[in-house]
């Protein structure tokens, strides 16, 4: 009898422990591809990577393969943040590898960029045959397990607080807003999501310029404090503004970089100011960077000039408790829950 009561113990116990919020950052080079998985079993990918050419092998085979390893068989939610190349990758080849249940996006492709409105063209074609959800600044993601509120969308960002938001912004005073890149303006269409977890935050702000962050950070900052910082736009100086990052007080910034694109050498510094920052990981070694603007080597998936396609990992429990481990190399480290700051 006794031993059957443990049994059932330990049966419960296992029943109750609170599932996990895991997170892939896989390598696709200096492109985007973040596996989101719920505690609730279901799956987001934020978008696909590179296609093949322009001296780049697709993305498509580095996600699958590692779709699998996470143990999936098919994806719930395809997001693509925005509709340059290396977001929006090859999605037909990759549903054709992969099933997809959803496809998630911005909205319709507005600007004249003719290459980027063939992809575009060809990826909307998908929306006949898979369910399309055109989100806006303000909705959240429908995750069973997840809160997933869309901050920024198709140019625009939200316009009130969210819960642990609002405080004015004393950074706005000495970091005037930085001038519109003029460039195709894709990039500050992304869409930018911060996820919540019981007490665990992480916001993606996919490739956000710092032009499109200031209003989310000035003269107010809407977004709140987080624990993990997605590194906006690979790392590139372009989307770095101190007046969001100095609000955020990430604890740890991810950045999906590639060995010479993305991680530039000004942008490390800064995010090394940020206050309460523990630690950067990022996917791989900054060339550009140089020795002086990386991390130390167990923060690095992938070394140069040795490329084997490592992810950092990261799992999240609703407690604030939140581990990042090195797919190259094992290495791990736990960050304990304290307080929003």
């Amino acid at each position: 009898m006794m031993r059957i009561l443990l049994v059932l113990l330990t049966a419960l116990s296992l029943f109750a422990a609170p599932k996990t919020l895991d997170v892939r950052l896989i390598d696709v080079e200096g492109g985007k591809a973040l596996l989101v998985m719920t505690p609730a079993g279901e799956s987001l990918l934020i978008d696909a990577g590179w296609p093949a050419g322009n001296s780049r092998e697709a993305s498509t085979d580095r996600i699958v393969e590692d779709l699998k390893a996470a143990g999936l068989r098919q994806l719930d939610y395809l997001l693509i943040s925005h509709y340059d190349l290396d977001h929006l990758g090859d999605v037909p080849r990759l549903v054709a590898r992969f099933p997809v249940k959803h496809l998630v996006d911005h909205g319709p492709y507005t600007g004249d960029n003719a290459a980027t409105q063939q992809r575009y063209g060809a990826y909307a074609r998908l929306y006949e045959r898979i369910p399309h959800i055109a989100v806006k600044a303000g909705d959240k993601l429908p995750l069973q397990g997840l809160d997933a509120l869309v901050v920024t969308a198709a140019g625009k960002v939200i316009t009130a607080p969210v819960n642990g938001g609002g405080a004015a912004n004393p950074s706005c005073a000495a970091n005037p807003r930085q001038a519109e890149l003029p460039t195709d303006k894709e990039d500050n269409n992304s869409v930018g999501i911060l996820f919540t977890l019981g007490k665990f935050r992480m916001l993606d702000l996919a490739d956000l310029e710092a032009y499109k962050n200031y209003e989310l950070a000035c003269p107010n900052n809407l977004v709140g404090t987080v624990d993990v910082l997605q590194v906006n736009v690979h790392g590139q100086f372009k989307g770095m503004s101190p007046e969001l990052v100095n609000a955020l007080h990430p604890r740890v910034a991810m950045m999906g970089n590639g060995a010479k694109k993305g991680g530039d050498a000004p942008t490390w510094p800064l995010l090394r100011k940020t206050p309460d920052l523990e630690d950067i990981w990022q996917s791989h070694f900054s060339v550009n960077g140089g020795r002086e603007n990386n991390p130390p080597e167990d923060f690095i998936a992938n070394l140069e000039p040795d490329d084997h396609w490592k992810t950092l990992q990261l799992s999240a429990s609703p407690d604030g408790t939140f581990t990042v481990t090195n797919g190259r190399n094992g290495f791990h480290k736990t960050y304990k829950p304290g307080e929003f700051r």
